[in-house]
């Protein structure tokens, strides 16, 4: 008989993620899903999950009544003179200039606590990572680094091979592990040995996303588009303004390319409309956020392909 060695609570912490929950604007019914998937959640009482849920709707309803118009005309002020190198480093990182070169973008100074969110829930044990590197009270030079963190900085930990003949898999404790890119390259860009003559190398890009605190302005509004968990670390530690990369729209074409979530674009009145949209601020409320565990997880990305050769008629 095989005996299985007991996990010891530290373990089963370790096997997990604290996660910081909004409720109340979401509805009822993906709320309750979600706290099902916590741990111990099915055995939570039903009927105090709903009151709770009930009490963050009155609160958001409250909200809207008096602070209608939080979100609308936040500052966008200039960064401090003695960053100026740093913003030299940023404006000549490669990331940096591949990804933001569609609209306007300015290196700005903004109140964190005005920036309207659309991400449901943070991860805790991210944001005390980034707590620790930072200390207690970071210089603004190290506010400013975390903030945009450049691409000679490490990247996080991933792993990744062919797991069949049409298949590869990467993985990543990330949630940040995409595909960046899919192009024709050119022969004479790999390095790379076949036993035949390369017409081309189809290609998918698997890696990480320039993580720099960005923010969409729209309709007057700053939409935090990237970097919630250092925003909410930053505003934990007492800091109040961070600078921010402002990417300015002037039109509903140029929101939708650059806002890649499906649920802002599908709730644009929400976001950009409402009197008092969900702000960084929201996630401080205790009456707007629930501290919950959940089973820890890795992201990964699975690439498959299919090869099909046929002859066609030609017509020319």
């Amino acid at each position: 008989m095989q005996l299985t060695t007991p996990v010891t609570p530290a373990q089963q912490v370790a096997m997990t993620n604290e996660q910081a929950y909004l409720i109340g604007r979401p509805p009822l019914g993906e709320y309750l899903g979600f706290m099902a998937q916590t741990i111990g959640g099915q055995t939570l009482d039903q009927r105090k999950l709903a009151d709770d849920w009930r009490e963050a709707n009155q609160r958001i309803q409250q909200l809207e009544a008096t602070e209608a118009g939080w979100a609308d005309a936040p500052p966008i002020m200039s960064v401090a003179p003695e960053l100026e190198g740093l913003v030299a480093q940023l404006l000549a990182d490669p990331i940096y200039q591949r990804s933001f070169r569609i609209v306007p973008t300015d290196i700005a100074l903004v109140d964190l606590d005005r920036l309207v969110v659309f991400q449901k829930h943070i991860t805790l044990d991210y944001v005390r990572l980034v707590q620790a590197a930072l200390g207690p009270t970071p210089a603004p030079d190290m506010v400013f680094r975390a903030a945009f963190p450049l691409s000679t900085e490490p990247q996080p930990p991933i792993q990744g091979g062919r797991i069949a003949n049409n298949a590869f898999a990467f993985v990543s404790p990330s949630t940040d592990l995409r595909v960046l890119d899919v192009a024709l390259l050119d022969p004479s860009q790999v390095n790379h040995q076949v036993s035949g003559r390369v017409a081309g190398f189809p290609g998918l890009v698997v890696g990480f996303g320039s993580n720099f605190l960005n923010a969409v302005h729209a309709e007057g509004r700053l939409i935090l588009n990237n970097g919630s968990h250092r925003a909410y670390a930053l505003r934990e530690l007492g800091i109040t303004h961070a600078p921010c990369l402002v990417q300015r729209v002037s039109s509903a074409e140029e929101f939708s390319v650059l806002m890649g979530n499906d649920h802002v674009l599908k709730n644009r009145e929400l976001y950009l409309k409402a009197p008092r949209p969900p702000v960084l601020k929201d996630y401080f409320d205790p009456l707007l956020r629930k501290v919950v565990r959940i089973p820890r997880r890795a992201r990964q990305v699975k690439i498959t392909f299919m090869v099909e050769a046929i002859d066609i008629p030609v017509t020319s």
